[in-house]
């Protein structure tokens, strides 16, 4: 690295607190704009801008590397790449790329044959913009129109329109900060969509009527607890809006008719604490998944009459982990996890049950896109961390998978240079912790190899042991790359999940430590031959053991880290806090969560030790992990570590959570922070 520029250094402005009897010092508290989301105070640009500049300064010797690495990484991307086409009605519907294009065209045909049409060309909407995302393209049941909804700037907040389909042209402009998915009515008149309020929370559910004032809009439903959010669904036999709130371990589900959306909502039973429910329909049942009597959730039925009265189908198990359920006209389809391993079940309204073989020991397999009722075969995602991204029909008269589309790689891909394991490494705790790694077969298990560690942790949010063109960089030059299966997710079933969280927070940073021990032990790398990253919660992680654990990492890479744990929660103004308390709990009315979080709030425990070379991310439009967690983190590591080990900052300054939004500029990203790791861990 660079020693050409001098790190910027944050002032210090003295700054305190006191909460339960305990004084929190906070000097780098005046990076947090009192204005935001709007960001306009000029010290705070100014520094950030430093950091940027001192980023730039810092990897300008390694342009040709960054440069290598991007051109590898595009290689292995197919440019004019396309989505399988999917029947939906009377049309078949895909998306594809353009060579040398950031972003999707969309199209259909009719499948009675015809030629392609254009329906949404993102490319051209994201022209001049910095950014740009598409989270909605929702066709009407008639095909006669679109409702599509995007964001140019990172924030979350989406334009909700109506497109004409004939025409291509928009006809209405629905709402500024929609977020979520959109149903339409049956008889295609209107549209149910979910809005944010000024704190970033989706707060209600409205119903449009096309060409009528959005302003008049009917409110089909608005949640008072600040922590809970809104989300709408629809029901496979696309009888029912689902109108669900909740938090992290609380739902209430409602259905509205699509045949008429402004009808008073069904409750199908009040919010329990800690109950969740899911709910689909079909053969005029109501399929709901639930966890009121298993940890691992039990399938019940009721009927739409009597909503409130569940009828267990499929009971709770220790080993089979039932995740969700989809009901087709012939079969509920349930995702599940037995013993960590993905499993697809189908299973007849007569009760025949029946599983969809997989080729590999170890693998990720989901539903894919299903629009229809009553399709032919059922659409499936696979992948392994060998294997690349493929999209399966299963036929289940038949019984056989067909193979319709497998990743395509370029530049060139042989699995057979690679090898993969899954290893199950006790925790300081007794528990045992899966870890998926992945090498070349000439990578040699001497404890001298270099080894690139991955986490996520938190919110059952399980990591998939899945492919990656972007680590083929690492494996190449060396690297055996692992993802860490740590409590936090879900990955052994829902009670892993919350071995993970608020008072038993610990764990997950435990586990990730002797994980990276156990790797060790097994003689993938030594300590300080590994390097780390993670994202958002993964973020967080990275800070804890950061500092508690120094000199086992060669490189850390924290990506919009969630690491000002502690001011965070105590903030109930910020977009997510109060629905977060059920994760991290609540500090301001709980003294014992107050200090659980202080005891590890990665801001709140930087210390006068040598830390390893480290690369931290921020978005300045990032509702989720604004953007001075990072700065204030970086700032007062910078001020307080003792070592001379590089420590760099970058924040995107049109950019939110997710980072730069085309397929080759976020690529460019990924291909600093693998430069960084491979500068560092040379």
């Amino acid at each position: 690295m660079s020693m050409t520029a001098t790190p910027p250094a944050a002032a210090r402005k003295p700054h305190s607190y006191t909460r339960h009897g305990r004084t929190v010092e906070d000097p780098y508290a005046w990076l947090k704009d009192p204005s935001y989301p709007t960001v306009n105070d000029p010290e705070i640009l100014d520094y950030l801008k430093a950091e940027n500049a001192y980023f730039e300064a810092q990897m300008a010797p390694q342009a040709d590397l960054v440069e290598t690495l991007f051109q590898e990484m595009k290689g292995r991307i197919k440019e004019d790449d396309a989505g399988v086409p999917q029947k939906d009605g009377d049309w078949l519907y895909w998306w594809a790329f353009q060579p040398g294009g950031q972003y999707r065209l969309w199209y259909r045909k009719p499948v009675a044959g015809g030629e392609a049409r254009l329906l949404l060309d993102e490319p051209a909407e994201a022209e001049g913009k910095e950014y740009f995302r598409l989270q909605v393209l929702e066709v009407s049941p008639d095909g006669r129109l679109a409702a599509w909804s995007a964001d140019d700037n990172g924030s979350e907040r989406f334009t909700l329109r109506i497109r004409d389909l004939a025409t291509g042209k928009d006809i209405e402009t629905i709402t500024a900060v929609a977020n979520g998915a959109v149903v339409w009515s049956a008889d295609s008149t209107a549209v149910a969509y979910t809005e944010v309020n000024d704190n970033w929370r989706t707060y209600r559910a409205r119903l449009h009527r096309l060409g009528t004032d959005p302003a008049g809009d009917v409110t089909l439903y608005e949640e008072a607890d600040e922590g809970f959010r809104v989300a709408l669904g629809r029901t496979q036999d696309r009888q029912w809006i689902v109108l669900a709130t909740g938090d992290h371990e609380t739902s209430e589900v409602r259905l509205l008719p699509t045949a008429d959306p402004a009808a008073a909502p069904l409750l199908v039973s009040p919010r329990q604490p800690k109950r969740q429910y899911s709910v689909d329909s079909a053969q005029g049942r109501l399929w709901i998944l639930t966890n009121d009597d298993h940890v691992n959730f039990r399938l019940a039925e009721a009927d739409p009459a009597r909503p409130a009265e569940w009828t267990t189908v499929i009971a709770g198990s220790d080993r089979h982990y039932l995740r969700g359920v989809t009901s087709f006209a012939k079969h509920l389809v349930i995702s599940e996890r037995v013993d960590g391993l993905d499993q697809i079940r189908l299973r007849t309204y007569g009760g025949h049950e029946s599983r969809i073989p997989f080729p590999e020991a170890s693998y990720t397999a989901s539903l894919g896109s299903n629009p229809e009722y009553d399709p032919p075969a059922y659409r499936l995602a696979y992948t392994s961390m060998v294997t690349p991204n493929t999209v399966f029909d299963f036929d289940p008269v038949e019984g056989g998978l067909t193979t319709l589309k497998v990743q395509e790689i370029p530049s060139g891909y042989d699995p057979a240079l690679y090898a993969t394991e899954r290893l199950m490494i006790e925790a300081r705790d007794g528990t045992r912790v899966p870890v998926s790694v992945v090498y070349r077969r000439d990578f040699v298990k001497d404890g001298q190899g270099k080894l690139f560690l991955y986490a996520y942790g938190a919110y059952g949010f399980a990591y998939p042991p899945a492919f990656s063109t972007l680590r083929l960089s690492l494996l190449d030059r060396g690297f055996a790359v692992a993802i860490a299966h740590i409590r936090g997710g879900d990955d052994l079933g829902y009670r892993w999940y919350l071995d993970g969280k608020a008072e038993k927070r610990w764990n997950t940073f435990h586990d990730f430590v002797d994980a990276a021990k156990g790797l060790i032990a097994a003689g993938f790398t030594r300590a300080g031959r590994i390097a780390i990253n993670g994202g958002s919660a993964g973020g967080e992680l990275m800070g804890v053991v950061a500092n508690t654990d120094p000199g086992l990492w060669g490189a850390v890479v924290a990506d919009v880290p969630f690491v000002d744990v502690l001011n965070t929660m105590l903030d109930d103004s910020l977009p997510l806090t109060p629905g977060e308390w059920p994760e991290w709990g609540n500090p301001i009315t709980d003294p014992a969560a107050f200090d659980l979080i202080r005891s590890y709030s990665p801001y709140d425990n930087v210390s006068a030790q040598p830390y390893p070379p480290m690369l931290i991310t921020g978005g300045l439009n990032d509702p989720r992990v604004t953007y001075w967690e990072p700065a204030k983190w970086a700032a007062r590591l910078r001020a307080t570590k003792t070592d001379a080990n590089v420590l760099l900052l970058k924040t995107n300054m049109g950019a939110g959570h997710g980072g730069k939004s085309g397929r080759f500029d976020s690529l460019r990203e990924d291909a600093e922070a693998y430069a960084f790791i491979l500068t560092q861990m040379a």
